[in-house]
């Protein structure tokens, strides 16, 4: 900077010099044209003056000639005329040169003063421009005295621009230090961590398999229980009911039921219930609360009972499904994490890790042994139970809030995105089949019994239906004081897919009639938001939990 200050100002020094070396110039030549001025002055004064003298001798020779004439007439002699006549020629001659050189001096006058003229003119048109030259030049100092003080303002603005510089140089260089400090300590801290994580994961497997050993206590004796009821029941005669072979096959739903009141209420967990499901088989109901806990209960007309705890999450447990056997069921948690228990004997068996986001959703595929899920850190994931390990990831992209296989082949899934789209992803590919856009953020995804339509809650105050033959929305329902209170608000079929139920977040559950569209039921005994739905496989009632640890069954009897 000072090199560029040191240049610029040399650069206008030698403009101001050459401009005075010019006009020093152009005043030396006028000068000169002066004196020469001066020197035509003089001898055009010296020429007037033999033009003078010139003409007075011309004049004295012109009496000279006019006397001798007068006296060569008078005498009248031959020598004498003669002799005179000689002389008259010779001053006639002489004063034919004269009057020549007379005339060459008034030739040289007249140029001399032509020359003059033009001197005169030139030195007028030097005037002039050493007057144009002196204004420049003044214009050119003030123009100088304006750069020397805006340099000076410069140079004293970069001073202070230096000097912040400098401030702020050592103020890096000291943050600098800082960072490196708490880099370290944050990588010390961060060795600590895992050294913790792995001895608290070496613990949790203690814990677990602690947990297990008392299950297959408690296992041992119900199978005792179990055998010495049997060796009674065997020295006793009992009738035989033929219909007791229908009882582990699916209840088959011909009409569902519109539920009109509430006939069970019960606090589930110690803090928010984040969902519910029924087995395949409506025999038990599954329920998964932040109190990192998986209940499981026997719902019946005039009781409820818990039948287990599934213990082992280290978060709230978001997603819950059975298997199609009923033998396994499935928890999708927040520490980013699923797991697979026994239903039997409540034993955990699978801990599917691998995600680096809450699991939202988690589902069985066609076969027990497959499992998908659906996670915040935008990824899908297959896995493969008998292997324990993630076959397939998917990068969806966004963060997935809820999936659905499609078929029962489970050749694609469909889930659910913050990004308002839907995605369809066939297993046997590597990308996305289609996608489907909305207004607002999927929060839950059901699929009818029959594979042909999709239930959408969307998180513009809405649920939607596509018909997936023609990939469109053909049914919307909103209604007045309805509102999703919740990104993972779960909507959902009824079994013969007539009507649609959701829970509001003022505590409301909203059933519509898929056929015509109309708001059929608003049941109002929640107190807080309401999150999630399930009806039973039967038809015959519904079931609902809210943020208040609250579920409640809801049936028309």
């Amino acid at each position: 900077m000072a090199w560029c200050r040191s240049g610029s100002e040399d650069w206008r020094q030698q403009i101001y010099y050459r401009l005075r070396e010019r006009d020093k110039k152009e005043k030396e030549n006028i000068t000169d044209l002066i004196q020469l001025h001066n020197r035509l002055f003089e001898q055009s004064e010296s020429l007037k003056s033999e033009t003078l003298q010139l003409t007075l001798q011309n004049e004295k020779l012109r009496q000279e000639n006019s006397h001798l004439l007068s006296r060569g007439g008078g005498g009248g002699g031959g020598d004498g005329g003669g002799a005179s006549s000689v002389v008259v020629q010779t001053l006639e001659q002489k004063v034919y040169k004269l009057q020549e050189e007379l005339t060459d001096l008034h030739r040289k006058k007249s140029e001399n003063s032509q020359q003059l003229v033009e001197l005169n003119q030139c030195l007028q048109e030097r005037d002039k421009v050493i007057a144009v030259k002196d204004n420049k030049l003044a214009e050119y100092e003030s123009d100088l005295m304006i750069l020397r003080e805006e340099l000076a303002s410069k140079e004293a603005a970069l001073t202070d621009v230096e000097a912040i510089n400098q401030v702020l140089r050592d103020e890096y260089q000291t943050l600098n230090l800082a960072f490196t400090a708490l880099e370290e300590k944050y990588r010390k801290e961060k060795e600590d961590n895992r050294d913790l994580i792995d001895r608290w994961m070496a613990q949790k497997a203690k814990d677990a398999e602690k947990l297990n050993m008392e299950n297959d206590t408690v296992l041992k004796k119900r199978q005792m229980m179990v055998e010495e009821q049997l060796k009674e029941a065997a020295r006793e005669p009992k009738q035989v009911n033929m219909d007791d072979k229908f009882a582990c096959s699916p209840p088959i739903c011909l009409m569902a039921v519109l539920p009109a009141k509430a006939y069970h209420r019960f606090d589930a967990h110690d803090g928010e219930v984040n969902s519910v499901c029924f087995s395949p088989q409506g025999r038990i109901l599954a329920t998964g609360g932040v109190d990192r806990k998986l209940k499981l209960w026997d719902v019946g007309h005039s009781t409820v009972e818990a039948r287990g705890i599934l213990t082992g999450s280290n978060a709230g447990v978001t997603a819950i499904d059975f298997d199609g056997e009923e033998s396994l069921i499935l928890g999708a948690s927040n520490d980013f994490a699923s797991r697979v228990w026994t239903v039997v004997d409540h034993r955990l068996r699978h801990t599917l890790t691998g995600h680096s986001g809450k699991v939202m959703a988690a589902k069985f595929l066609s076969e027990s042994a497959k499992v998908v899920t659906g996670s915040h850190d935008r990824t899908l994931k297959i896995w493969d139970l008998r292997s324990r390990a993630c076959i397939r990831t998917i990068f969806a992209g966004s963060s997935c809030n809820d999936l659905v296989p499609s078929d029962s082949a489970a050749t694609t899934i469909i889930s659910g995105h913050f990004d308002k789209k839907i995605r369809f992803w066939d297993t046997r590919t590597e990308q996305s089949a289609n996608e489907v856009s909305l207004q607002g953020k999927i929060t839950s995804l059901s699929l009818s019994s029959d594979g042909f339509y999709l239930l959408s809650c969307v998180r513009d105050d809405s649920l939607k239906i596509l018909d997936l033959r023609k990939n469109q929305v053909v049914h919307t329902f909103t209604g007045d004081g309805f509102h999703v209170g919740a990104d993972y608000t779960r909507a959902t079929f009824s079994p013969d897919a007539t009507y649609v139920a959701v829970g509001s977040g003022d505590g409301t559950v909203y059933i519509w009639n898929v056929n015509t569209g109309k708001l059929e039921k608003t049941l109002r005994e929640h107190s807080s938001c309401v999150v999630a739905c399930a009806w039973h496989p039967s038809g015959k009632s519904l079931v609902s939990c809210d943020r208040g640890k609250k579920v409640i069954a809801w049936s028309d009897f």
